[in-house]
């Protein structure tokens, strides 16, 4: 099966993007697939999910991180550690991400630069599926990520202010599927539901009607065992399987991929 490359990117801070990326890829491993893991956020959360957060600054300087890669346009192979993971990998983040912008502006097809560096690693085929968990900005660098993807996935928190730039979203992907017209909106998935408030039901009637994008069935309630997985540096998948984020994760997990492997 060739490697599919999904992100999950929302300009919109707080969507539960990293999470949701986090135990998707995760959860994935857990089902047999082979998964690397990109952090793309200057954040390090997605680094932070598996490793503590000593172990996160020591990549962000040791060259073991995106950021490396992408200024030398290198193999993103040399920047892949272990989770501890069976079947999952891992492409740490870095502080100095704060400068990607600074550093692909001169670059020759400086929107291609990141599909440039998954190349080898995609024709090798050693991973299912790929994904990358792009920062909550609209610019070159979250550009470079949808055109490397083939798959986008948008994380949106079921609140009053969840569908806040929620167009200026759907504008920078068509904008990237000119650039890369294989480019495609793969969904909506909620996050952080609480079934209980009204904005709930009115954020799932509204996204129900947006026509240019797939709501997924699935959605993320409100869950502490979340909160207390990401202080153990551990996805909820893994930390407390029988947890109902767990579960709902891991029916996400599966739908994605009924949609990403037709």
């Amino acid at each position: 099966m060739k490697t599919k490359v999904i992100c999950f990117a929302n300009n919109k801070g707080g969507s539960g993007k990293t999470t949701s990326c986090s135990n998707v890829g995760c959860a994935m491993a857990m089902l047999g697939k082979k998964v690397l893991l990109i952090d793309g956020d200057m954040q390090l959360n997605l680094t932070i999910s598996y490793f503590d957060e000593e172990q996160a600054l020591s990549f962000a300087t040791d060259g073991r991180n995106i950021h490396s890669v992408v200024k030398e346009e290198g193999d993103v192979a040399s920047a892949i550690v272990q989770t501890g993971i069976e079947g999952l990998d891992l492409v740490p983040s870095s502080s100095l991400m704060s400068g990607i912008e600074f550093d692909l502006f001169p670059k020759w097809q400086r929107e291609f630069v990141l599909t440039k560096c998954l190349e080898r690693v995609r024709e090798k085929g050693k991973y299912d599926y790929i994904l990358i968990d792009a920062p909550p900005t609209l610019g070159g660098w979250v550009m470079n990520i949808l055109v490397a993807s083939d798959f986008v996935v948008i994380p949106v928190e079921a609140s009053p202010w969840g569908l806040f730039g929620l167009a200026n979203m759907f504008d920078f992907i068509r904008q990237a599927k000119r650039l890369s017209p294989a480019t495609e909106l793969l969904g909506i998935a909620v996050t952080k539901a609480d079934e209980r408030k009204k904005y709930f039901k009115q954020t799932f009637e509204t996204l129900k009607t947006l026509d240019n994008a797939r709501l997924f069935e699935n959605y993320i309630r409100v869950d502490s065992a979340v909160e207390w997985s990401q202080d153990q540096s551990r996805p909820v998948v893994i930390f407390k399987k029988t947890s109902r984020s767990a579960v709902e994760y891991m029916n996400l997990t599966k739908e994605i991929m009924s949609y990403v492997d037709r």
